[in-house]
């Protein structure tokens, strides 16, 4: 370029550069988009540069170098760019060439969650591995500081020992020096004849001297004890060798027993108690183990898992025993100590395992004697009928001999009361089964061939006069009748109200015999202090015509009128003829007995024949006792005749019960409002109004809602289940008849829960799921009385679990206080009111069920139900309850559904006013 700015011709580009540099712009290349540099500003403003330098200075010129200029700087750009494009080509080239060379995986979703797992454990477990490194470096640290503890303990110990030596060792030098005579000692230097003495040990107090004497007694009473014992030679080994007879009458010799009680008393095994009865069953009970052991075939009846546990544990117990009366040598006080804490811990074991053996082997031995009695009763019964003689005399003594042994070895095994229980209702089962398999004849009493078919209307009546004893036409003094009605204030006969309701509900309903003859000495002197106090009294001439009356309208309710034997036993036992006797002074009491011995066999069944024959061959020396036996068996023939009608009136008695029991209403209520009823239904509209309140989820439902059957079901359940005991006056009118039941049920439950409660608590006490089935436990403790003792109960949880000390303590408090309370009739434990408030729930809901599907629904879920409250034992005992109301409930219901609704009405319209007001 020149100074001046003129532009020089000669920087013209060739001819071929130009025409790539000058052609058209259109045809070299298409536009580019917005982005394109050459649309941009720049370019823009370039090509407006371009164009105006061009023209300014003439020419192409001034353009060439711009475009030159233009065009070198895209190109550096584009190689920039170039250069890029290869690095990144390169680097590509490079990760794809690295890709392919190593191995290919193929991962799936699954396959990086489980890499992703695996190494989530690998952490988890190296911060494990830490802590644990850590854990046992403090562990390691502890250890180390308790062993240099230790020995640092132990090194101080062995110092001081080693100070003591050097202080004994002094003093033993000391001593040797002063009691040691030195070689110039002369007779002189003896003090009054006598040498000097050495040092003596003498105690520091009385206190000291005491405690030493006494562990000197007891070692040496102890080594006595054993030295006696071992004398015996009382072992395992010499009782097998032995018979079992020999072996027997040595463990019965009176030394053997002391020298082992002495045995077991210094090795504390005895109780600390002063009883001596226990002392001996224990005693009992160890020499017991070398029978076990030297005898098992003689001792076990089976050879089942309880029986090889005791064996067990009476050979760790003559072990421990072994090793504990010869201690080595070399044994040192704390092992000898060991000793006697194992032994103590194995006799412990071997009475538990014995006991609850013992239990289930007395269990097993009183229910082969009771079949063997009942077994043998059947004999009698099938030989006793014999017309010639033969056979009944030949098998009478030897039967009776054996019932006699099986007996008095029951009243050991079980005690007597229990055992006459077992033995009644053994011979009572068995009798039954027999009876139905033969006719029915055997049993029928001899007077009802004479009897007539009686109707529907006529069996009511015959019932009425049957249960009442007296004839409807008899007319008497009324010192005579008021006599009477006290002889029969005692009678067991019901009214036949109670006969036809009890009928309604159970069709199959019988007198029950068996528990009158139960209390047959009871009734017998209950009659007999009657008639004494009457006759102490001097009103001999109303008492004895009185009972002579009852006795013959007993007697003809029993025989078809107009009969001769009722003409007889009217006419021989008339009240007006045996007053002008007793007071002329010509009634003589054998007479009475005679006739009574004679005609009482014609008309009792062949079942009485025994007690029959027991009045007229074993008399009583009391003439007052031998009429009130007399006036015993013939309500006996009374009932007996009863239970046979029933059963041929049973049919009829049954269609017009719900008439009879209306009607029976009616003329007890005599015109009056049952008031009593009204209180009762009141009190239950009330309670199931208030179920919904205290559950307002339900308050909507259906079920919710309060009807008359759920008002009387709630009064229903009320009767049956409560915390108490029953009251007169709780009963409502139309339920009466039905006291007894309710207060049975009562006691029922009432047991029921507190057997429940001590079985919870033991279950919760041993860890034990409350679910579980402790149905044997449940059976033994619902025969036991409450007055039996706390133990009683204990012991039949110690059968199954061997119970440590603190947990029997606890059991037996509880049960204590458990059993004071039964005894009251009364249930205020937490816990018997919370299995009472369960079973009364249970109860109530199956019986309020209104639905077939509900009442199935919750007679299928109920073992669940009891179950979870503790009550496993139990479902069919409460199943049980619920059928027998159900039954009442739909009997009572019949016959007084008229006063119910006017009742509900009643009450109904009680509440509408209220709620008015």
């Amino acid at each position: 370029m020149s100074s001046d700015g003129d532009v020089p011709g000669n920087f013209l580009p060739p001819p071929h550069i130009a025409a790539r540099i000058y052609k058209n712009r259109s045809y070299h290349r298409k536009s580019s988009g917005a982005s394109s540099r050459r649309n941009s500003m720049t370019s823009h403003q370039s090509g407006r540069s371009g164009r105006s330098a061009l023209s300014a200075h003439g020419g192409p010129q001034s353009t060439h170098v711009a475009q030159y200029l233009r065009r070198a700087s895209i190109i550096e750009t584009r190689k920039a760019k170039a250069a890029d494009r290869n690095a990144h080509a390169e680097k590509v080239r490079l990760r794809a060439a690295l890709n392919k060379a190593a191995p290919r995986v193929t991962t799936t979703d699954s396959e990086e969650k489980a890499l992703a797992a695996q190494q989530a454990r690998e952490r988890y477990l190296a911060q494990v591995k830490a802590n644990c490194a850590a854990e046992v470096r403090r562990s390691k640290k502890v250890a180390e500081e308790q062993r240099e503890r230790r020995a640092a303990e132990h090194l101080k110990l062995k110092e001081d020992m080693e100070e003591r030596h050097a202080q004994a060792e002094r003093r033993r030098a000391l001593h040797e020096q002063s009691v040691r005579r030195p070689r110039t000692a002369t007779q002189s230097e003896q003090v009054d004849g006598k040498k000097k003495c050495g040092y003596i040990w003498r105690p520091r107090n009385e206190l000291e001297a005491v405690i030493i004497l006494q562990n000197v007694w007891r070692r040496s009473r102890q080594r006595r004890a054993v030295r006696d014992f071992l004398q015996l030679e009382l072992t395992v080994a010499n009782v097998e060798k032995a018979t079992f007879e020999e072996v027997g009458e040595l463990l019965s010799r009176d030394d053997v027993i002391q020298r082992t009680k002495s045995l077991l008393g210094v090795l504390h095994l005895l109780n600390d108690s002063d009883d001596s009865t226990q002392d001996a069953a224990t005693v009992r009970m160890f020499l017991t183990t070398f029978l076990i052991l030297g005898q098992p075939t003689y001792i076990f009846n089976k050879d089942g898992e309880q029986e090889k546990d005791l064996v067990a544990k009476a050979q760790e117990l003559l072990t421990q025993l072994n090793r504990t009366i010869e201690p080595d040598s070399s044994a040192s006080t704390s092992e000898a100590a060991s000793s006697s804490s194992d032994l103590s811990e194995a006799f412990s074991d071997f009475r538990s395992a014995f006991s609850a053996w013992r239990s289930d082997d007395s269990s097993f031995m009183i229910k082969n004697m009771v079949a063997q009695f009942a077994e043998l009763d059947a004999i009698w019964q099938t030989v006793k009928n014999d017309t010639r003689g033969e056979v009944a005399a030949d098998y009478k003594e030897g039967i009776r001999y054996n019932q006699t042994l099986v007996m008095a070895r029951l009243k050991k095994l079980a005690g007597p009361e229990r055992t006459m229980k077992l033995i009644r209702d053994a011979v009572r089962r068995s009798r039954k089964a027999k009876a139905q398999k033969q006719p029915m004849v055997d049993s029928k009493p001899r007077v009802a061939s004479e009897a007539p078919t009686a109707e529907t209307a006529s069996s009511l009546a015959r019932v009425d006069s049957i249960s009442s004893g007296q004839d409807v036409e008899a007319q008497g003094p009324e010192e005579i009748i008021s006599a009477k009605q006290t002889l029969q204030s005692s009678s067991f006969i019901p009214d036949s109200r109670i006969v036809v309701h009890e009928l309604a509900i159970n069709k199959e309903w019988k007198l029950d015999v068996g528990q009158r003859e139960a209390r047959r000495d009871e009734i017998i002197q209950n009659t007999a202090t009657q008639l004494k106090l009457g006759l102490e009294a001097g009103l001999d001439h109303i008492w004895i015509p009185a009972i002579a009356e009852s006795i013959s309208q007993k007697l003809s309710s029993v025989l078809a009128p107009g009969k001769p034997t009722q003409v007889m036993v009217q006419e021989a036992l008339d009240p007006e003829m045996v007053r002008q006797q007793v007071q002329n002074g010509s009634f003589s009491y054998q007479r009475f007995f005679d006739f009574m011995n004679s005609i009482l066999p014609k008309l009792c069944a062949p079942v009485r024949d025994e007690e029959v024959k027991g009045l007229a061959q074993h008399p009583s020396d009391d003439p007052v006792k031998q009429l009130a036996r007399i006036y015993f068996v013939v309500e006996l023939l009374v009932l007996d005749v009863l239970n046979f009608q029933l059963e041929s009136i049973a049919p009829q008695l049954l269609q017009e019960s719900t008439g009879y029991e209306s009607r029976a209403f009616e003329k007890r209520l005599g015109g009056s409002f049952p008031d009593k009823t009204l209180q009762w239904w009141r009190q239950s509209v009330s309670k199931a109004e208030e179920a919904p309140r205290r559950n307002p989820e339900n308050s909507q439902s259906g079920t919710a809602r309060v009807t008359p059957t759920k008002v009387y079901m709630q009064g229903l359940v009320d009767l049956a289940i409560s915390e108490s005991a029953l009251e007169e006056d709780e009963i409502p009118e139309t339920l009466e008849l039905d006291e007894s039941r309710f207060s049975r049920l009562r006691s029922d439950i009432l047991r029921l829960a507190t057997i429940s409660s001590i079985l919870l608590n033991a279950k919760n006490l041993l860890r034990r799921d409350t679910r579980s089935l402790w149905k044997a436990e449940a059976a033994r403790m619902w025969e036991l009385p409450y007055s039996s003792s706390p133990a009683a109960f204990v012991s039949v949880v110690e059968s199954r679990y061997a119970l440590p000390p603190t947990t029997k303590q606890q059991l037996t408090t509880f049960i204590t206080r458990i059993l004071s309370e039964a005894r009251e009739g009364q249930a205020n434990h937490p816990v018997m009111k919370v299995i009472l408030r369960k079973i009364k729930s249970h109860v109530l809901t199956r019986l309020s069920a209104a639905s077939s599907d509900e009442r199935i629904r919750a007679s299928t879920t109920a073992t669940e139900v009891l179950g979870s409250g503790g009550m496993p034992e139990f479902v069919g005992r409460i199943g049980d309850i619920v059928q027998e109301l159900s039954r009442v409930a739909d009997v009572d219901r019949q016959a007084h559904g008229e006063w119910y609704d006017r009742i509900s009405a009643k009450v109904a319209e009680e509440q509408a006013v209220a709620t008015a007001g």
